[in-house]
């Protein structure tokens, strides 16, 4: 790999993280191009010679984002696991923390998106609905193989709806108070020990 390749790999890099924390903090709306060249160290000029489109951009930074968030949830939902032995406890409580709540730009891109999904355009919204399957698929792992089968999903638009919620009141009382409700609800219907 030539330098010259290494330098254009890392500008790239660079432009996918600003934009995938911009697409989280403000929305598909909020990714402005001049913005995130500029947080990527970049002028706005050179945007063109890493991406054809902003809708472009948009799927790399969904994409980015979300194998992002996946890898660190995952790791974290594995540490909490050996502690509560329940990995769908783990998920919730994981999912709708004060932390998720507080900062957006850091987590889940369809807790930070859903809402926007649907009116994207087509490759966009292609993108959006593989972060939302796998979101399913994560939960349908945490749950027993007898679960039943659309479980899965309605765990996963519990988890993002109450997030979503939560942050309309805010990173506040009552945000957190919400996600605690929601928290314990989810977990004593779907989580708690079951009674022989």
């Amino acid at each position: 790999m030539s330098a010259k390749s290494s330098k254009r790999e890392q500008s790239h890099h660079r432009i996918v993280e600003a934009a995938s924390r911009a697409v989280r903090r403000h929305g598909y709306a909020g990714v402005g191009v001049a913005e995130v060249m500029k947080e990527a160290g970049l002028t706005h000029g050179g945007f063109y010679a890493h991406f054809d489109s902003r809708d472009a951009l948009l799927v790399e930074a969904i994409e980015h984002a979300g194998a992002i968030s996946s890898a660190v949830l995952d790791e974290r939902v594995a540490e909490r696991t050996r502690e509560t032995g329940n990995p769908l406890q783990a998920l919730i409580e994981l999912y709708l923390s004060d932390e998720h709540l507080a900062y957006p730009e850091h987590g889940c891109v369809v807790g930070a998106l859903a809402g926007e999904m649907p009116r994207q355009e087509e490759a966009v919204r292609l993108a959006s609905t593989q972060r939302v399957d796998r979101l399913v698929r994560r939960v349908a792992a945490a749950l027993p193989e007898s679960a039943d089968p659309a479980l899965p999903g309605v765990i996963a638009g519990a988890l993002v709806g109450n997030l979503q919620l939560a942050r309309v009141h805010g990173d506040n009382a009552d945000g957190r108070a919400a996600l605690a409700s929601a928290r314990q609800l989810l977990v004593s219907l779907f989580a708690a020990p079951r009674k022989a």
